[in-house]
């Protein structure tokens, strides 16, 4: 008897977790918890969503910055990083890229497509951000990405960034008018996904258009100017908080490749199932052109600052 009884208090407790689960995953998406929770998930979403913006922003700019035969070269872990010097004047230090770079032409004597692997191995540190890569990241060009009409598909083989795991597929297409002056790209996030050690993870879609606003007849990446506009959907889970979501870029984004950050816009996170006139939505701030990692979540009235990773 002893043993029913315990296989039975186990079997009961599950089914209220699993209840207690399934309420508030629903009032989560649908608008109708206490304010308390309301405003949990509404940051919950726009924290997640400005992490994944971060992340996959870093990814256009290492695919951008692998090589000037495929793309731009010099960005991303691939740069170059401001330095002051001890006069106190600007010195440009070269980045010690880390990943061991295969090359490898698709269908050769073509000179494209090209498959480039960047390996980072059981883990390698960047001059650039101090963060700790592991893993591959897998990039497929169809032509040099200045040139209207190529595109560039990265895909991720077991690569972390620090602890968290990064996984989707990201993809550039360079939609620019042939002959433009200014570069414009579409990027695409489909799938994108982020996980911590404690099983937490960020679910992404993306859809953005890059635009060069500034720096058009520069000869040098660094002083170019880049405007984002988009729009998308993520799903997450912290801790007991589980929430689905879309967003739109209501001011435009502004990136800078002498900078990882995103330095200035807006993004509004709804979460799913919420109306329009709802007051638990988020607006994710980047700033105000300070290349800092820092940004600020207002969700009915409320501001709070956090930390990009």
């Amino acid at each position: 008897m002893k043993l029913k009884f315990k296989v039975l208090q186990i079997s009961v407790l599950a089914i209220l977790t699993l209840t207690f689960t399934f309420i508030a995953c629903n009032k989560e998406n649908s608008g109708e918890g206490t304010p308390e929770q309301e405003e949990a998930a509404s940051v919950a979403s726009s924290e997640s969503d400005g992490e994944a913006e971060a992340m996959f922003s870093d990814v256009f700019d290492d695919v951008m910055g692998v090589s000037p035969d495929v793309a731009l070269g010099g960005t991303g872990i691939f740069g170059r990083t401001m330095a002051t010097n001890t006069e106190g004047g600007d010195a440009t230090a070269r980045i010690t890229a880390c990943p061991d770079v295969t090359i490898t032409l698709v269908s050769p004597p073509a000179l494209f497509p090209k498959r480039i692997v960047l390996d980072f191995g059981t883990g390698c540190t960047s001059t650039r951000d101090g963060r700790n890569r592991r893993g591959k990241i897998i990039i497929v060009y169809t032509n040099r990405l200045t040139i209207p009409g190529a595109v560039a598909t990265t895909t991720f083989d077991g690569f972390y960034v620090d602890s968290v795991k990064v996984e989707g597929t990201h993809k550039i297409t360079n939609i620019a008018e042939v002959n433009a002056l200014a570069k414009k790209w579409k990027v695409e996030v489909i799938g994108g996904k982020l996980t911590l050690p404690n099983g937490d993870f960020t679910e992404w879609n993306r859809t953005n258009t890059i635009t060069q606003i500034e720096g058009i007849s520069a000869t040098n990446v660094r002083d170019w100017v880049l405007k984002v506009e988009g729009f998308g959907n993520g799903h997450t889970r912290r801790h007991e908080i589980i929430v689905a979501w879309n967003a739109e870029i209501i001011e435009p984004l502004i990136k800078r490749f002498n900078c990882r950050w995103i330095v200035r816009g807006k993004v509004r996170i709804r979460r799913v199932n919420v109306s329009n006139t709802t007051r638990w939505e988020g607006i994710l701030n980047f700033g105000d052109g300070t290349c800092d990692n820092r940004a600020t979540i207002t969700v009915d009235g409320h501001s709070r600052e956090i930390i990009l990773r």
